[in-house]
């Protein structure tokens, strides 16, 4: 392996560090953020067909680790839009 490619794999490495603890629920939807840009709650539970209790869960461990970040819709304000931020 090349130093180049080294380096690349530890800054990926680096970026989960926070994450890699987590249970499986919140591994599982920072990916699907990591695909995806921006999801609501109910768009996550589709997605990884994880039941919308379990999605508020992970979204919440996600939060304290700081690897997601959450906004208001501005179509509807009564939802948050999450993204990952790691």
């Amino acid at each position: 392996m090349s130093t180049t490619e080294a380096v690349a794999t530890d800054d990926v490495s680096d970026r989960w560090e926070g994450v890699r603890d987590l249970p499986p629920s919140a591994k599982l939807v920072a990916k699907v953020l990591d695909y995806n840009d921006t999801l609501t709650q109910s768009e996550l539970a589709e997605e990884t067909l994880l039941p919308p209790r379990t999605v508020r869960y992970a979204l919440s461990r996600l939060e304290e680790e700081d690897a997601v970040d959450s906004r208001f819709s501005f179509t509807d304000a009564r939802k948050r839009l999450y993204s990952l931020s790691v």
